[in-house]
């Protein structure tokens, strides 16, 4: 009997960083097939430390961009999906990091890494590879916070996005892409134009693009955890969707595939992590042949 265990562990970050970090996310897998899985657009940058094996990018959201292993990968957001190649075994610990943190850790704006995929040691340098190698050697994951908030902690500064963007990406947020543009620019005090062009310098894409991910992250995650007599349909309606069709077509243009192939998908992976979890908690999964899994709940220590 082949065993595959999933294990998750979730914990806010020291309070210094928490302006610009939801929480950590670590993460272990093992006994699963090799697969591939896709990386999602979210309302958060992309910032995961592998432990073992690099992360494989196999495609990448812009096609120019070649195919790459990571050790540490960080990138901005983004409104297309990649490919991840795995071996079936995964561990690291990903860092929810919202854009509204871009410049305050590397000193640029989310904007400037739209769309693309670096090695952390591109960005911060001798930092970067310090996070990397003392999370390798580091086993609790407790302690593997700690070495997170100690060295990112390091690299914390004073740089911060204008209050009017600031507020508006919050509030895009905080509306799970619900507000419209006219709205936007109303409540911030700034033109429509002033502000998508100030917006999309500063996180890369529009403000309707970004309402768009975020509704999107929401159905997503909304159909991977509701109970199967709830419809695709129904999952439109409560996220903002005109109709079935219209969740459907912004599936194929951001995460490449319909919701039902999106589902379908049988290997989890960092975005399939309890979403919402509560700080310091820890979810373990035991799968068997029959796909049966006993559910654990504790809290770390």
């Amino acid at each position: 009997m082949v065993e595959r265990r999933e294990e998750w562990v979730a914990a806010a970050p020291a309070s210094p960083l928490r302006p610009y970090i939801e929480r950590y996310c670590g993460y272990r897998l093992t006994g699963f097939p090799p697969a591939m899985h896709r990386g999602l657009p979210s309302r958060h940058m992309t910032f995961i430390v592998s432990i073992g094996d690099d992360i494989d990018v196999v495609a990448q959201t812009d096609p120019a961009q070649p195919p790459q292993h990571y050790g540490c990968v960080l990138s901005g957001l983004q409104a297309s999906s990649a490919l991840i190649s795995h071996s079936g075994d995964q561990e690291g610990v990903a860092v929810e990091l919202t854009p509204l943190g871009s410049r305050a850790l590397f000193g640029m704006p989310a904007g400037e890494l739209w769309n693309v995929s670096v090695e952390l040691v591109d960005v911060v340098g001798a930092v970067g590879r310090e996070l990397w190698e003392r999370l390798q050697g580091t086993a609790g994951w407790g302690d593997r916070f700690a070495v997170c908030d100690a060295v990112l902690g390091r690299l914390a500064g004073d740089g911060a996005p204008a209050p009017e963007l600031r507020f508006a990406w919050e509030r895009v947020v905080a509306s799970s892409g619900g507000v419209s543009v006219r709205d936007l620019a109303e409540e911030s005090g700034w033109s429509r134009q002033h502000l998508a062009r100030r917006f999309r310098s500063e996180f890369g894409l529009s403000p309707k693009l970004a309402a768009r991910v975020v509704r999107f992250e929401r159905a997503q995650h909304m159909l991977r955890r509701s109970p199967p007599f709830v419809s695709i349909a129904q999952v439109a309606a409560a996220c903002g969707y005109y109709d079935q069709a219209h969740l459907t077509r912004d599936f194929a243009a951001l995460a490449g595939c319909t919701p039902t192939e999106l589902l379908a998908g049988d290997v989890p992976s960092v975005q399939d992590s309890p979403h919402g979890a509560e700080a310091s908690s820890s979810h373990e999964r035991n799968h068997h042949d029959n796909d049966n899994y006993r559910l654990a709940v504790p809290h770390l220590p």
